[in-house]
Parts: C-alpha cells; structure tokens; sequence
C-alpha cells in the first residue's frame, strides 16, 4: 500500500481508535487485512471531536465482549497439565498446545488476525515446580510453521527452534528448572512477525519451597500491529485494550498480590508497568533471591520478566499503566479496586 493510506499508531490518537480504521477505506480492510466487525468504523473526515469521543467511549465501555472475557481469564487461569506420579516419585505434567489461525477481539469491535496457542493471545500461563518432568505435546494445525520455545534450561534439541511444519507434531520433554518467571514463544523465522501475531506466553515454575500465599495474577504485556506496518497500533495487557479500566481488578485491603509480568510486546524497545499512588518489590526474573527493587515503576525489554509484590494500605482505586503514555493511551490502563 502507499503511505497515505497506512494507519499509524498517531492516526489512532489523534482520531479515536475506532475512526482510525476508517482512515484505510474499504479497500485495505476486505483486501489487505482480513479484519471483522468493524461496521462501526467512522470515517476519516471525522476531527477531533468526535473521534476523541470514540476513544474515551472505548476507554469507558462497561460491556463484557469476548475480548474482555478472554482477558479476565487469563488473569487468574494457569495451567497445571494433566498430572502423574511416576515410580520414582517425580511428578509429571503433560500439556497439549495447539498451534492455531483464530481472530481474537482486541478491543470493542476490532478483531486482528492471529496466530495463537489453544486459541488465546496469550497463550496459556503453563505452570509446574522445579524438578517436575514436562511434556509439551505441540500439534500445528495453524497455516505456517510454528514452534515452541521455553525459556529456563533444557536440553538443545528441545529448544523449539525446528519448525513443525502444519499438520505435524512434536512432544517436548524437559525436566523444570530452574524455578522463576519464564516465558515461551515460537521461534521460527521471521520472529518478529511469528511472536506479534500471538505466539507467546507466561511460563511459571515454582519454587519446592512454596511462596508466600497471595492473590495472584498473570499479566502479559503486548501489542498489536492492525496494519502490518512495523507499529503496534493498541497496546494490552492480557490481549484487550483498557480491559482493567473498565472492569478494575478487586483486591482486598492489606492482601498480599503477586503479579507475573512479563514483556512480549512487538516493535518497540521497551514497555513499563507503572503503579499509581503505591510502591511494589521487583523480583527479576522472579528468583527470591535475586536483588529487589522497593519502587513504583519498571521497565522491561522484549522477554523480559518478573514476579511484582505489593500490598494496598487504603481502599480506593488504584491505576496502573504503561509509563509510555502513547501506550496507556492506547490501551495499556487499568485499575486495581481496593476493598
């Protein structure tokens, strides 16, 4: 396409995030991306007014899509596997993944045209303990080759940088190790395209010694490139613009809260979390015995991950927020409600 007709992440801000799929036409939407449901696309000639309208609409829609469901699931949701114990008392978890073409909503009314594992973006938040025996069994039934890699230590030939082609499967096995906050993604080239459009994940292995009990939660950090222009034009947590904004995540008073962030955000450099009115201990890569950080805002590269702990002293709501604000403003906001 030419570049007049290309939708930047600014067109976004500057007209609303709905108007701003109008600003294409037609043409671009049946012919180039094969979007759904966005009948309600305003057109271009829509100023700032009504297009700023669209976005706080968008920012304050209460209605609980797909796309927000999907998202609140995967706050709380981790997978344990199917579990066995085996003779010499090791603990088995055996997963299935299914590498998959599905449009996932993103925000009210936009849908993008992903690659997933198990139909979500993210993935799912696989979990097990240190010293666990995995087994992955990957089937692709997407239309491109995919593959999964997990970060932590394992053997070389089960890395996941062969492709598995679609139609083929492959079961990876590897003992967990070491415990902290990992995270998985396919690795096939181009990785830039194969992990933006959906092919990642939390990774947890716990611990023998259990954590501290906690609310916990999982958050992935990502964005989404509408227009396969190299620029996100939404930016998430958890796969769903302003999810936690417009229903804020109830924690109680004095609860301990355990976050699992991570960063697999496409296209940019770094993303942050920032948290308002309220400091969190860091624990990179989610190792106790790591040094921490007593602060209110982190910064992560592509992969980078780690476990956040933090308690509310007051009622109230709390925000939360990418301190990027062209990302916030495009997506990355929420809300803690205290109780």
């Amino acid at each position: 396409m030419s570049d007049d007709n290309k939708i930047s992440r600014r067109d976004v801000l500057k007209i609303g995030a709905v108007g701003a799929l109008g600003v294409a036409g037609s043409y671009y939407l049946n012919k180039i991306s094969p979007f759904s449901n966005v009948s309600h696309a305003a057109s271009h000639s829509t100023h700032n007014e009504k297009s700023t309208h669209n976005t706080h609409n968008m920012m304050n829609d209460k209605t609980k899509t797909d796309g927000y469901k999907m998202a609140e699931r995967l706050l709380t949701e981790f997978d344990y596997g199917k579990v066995t114990k085996l003779p010499n008392g090791q603990t088995l978890r055996e997963y299935t993944v299914v590498a998959m073409d599905k449009e996932i909503e993103i925000a009210k009314g936009i849908k993008f045209p992903g690659w997933t594992y198990n139909g979500t973006i993210p993935g799912p938040t696989f979990r097990c303990t240190e010293g666990d025996l995995l087994r992955f069994h990957f089937i692709n039934k997407g239309s491109h080759p995919h593959s999964i890699h997990f970060h932590g230590i394992h053997p070389p030939k089960m890395d996941g940088i062969t492709s598995i082609y679609p139609g083929e499967s492959f079961t990876y096995e590897f003992e967990a190790k070491p415990y902290g906050m990992h995270i998985y993604h396919c690795h096939v080239l181009p990785l830039a395209r194969h992990i933006h459009k959906g092919l990642y994940g939390n990774f947890i292995i716990d611990p023998k010694t259990p954590r501290e009990p906690a609310l916990e939660l999982n958050m992935v950090m990502n964005g989404f490139d509408i227009d396969l222009d190299g620029e996100n034009e939404f930016y998430t947590v958890n796969g769903y613009a302003f999810a936690f904004m417009n229903h804020p995540i109830k924690v109680k008073k004095d609860q301990l809260v355990r976050i699992y962030l991570s960063n697999l955000t496409e296209f940019d450099l770094i993303n942050s979390f920032h948290l308002h009115a309220n400091f969190f201990t860091y624990y990179p890569t989610g190792r106790n015995d790591n040094p921490s950080q007593f602060t209110d805002t982190i910064m992560m590269c592509q992969g980078e991950r780690g476990i956040i702990e933090v308690r509310f002293p007051y009622k109230g709501m709390y925000m939360f927020h990418a301190h990027v604000s062209e990302f916030a403003e495009l997506g990355w906001m929420g809300f803690f409600e205290v109780e």
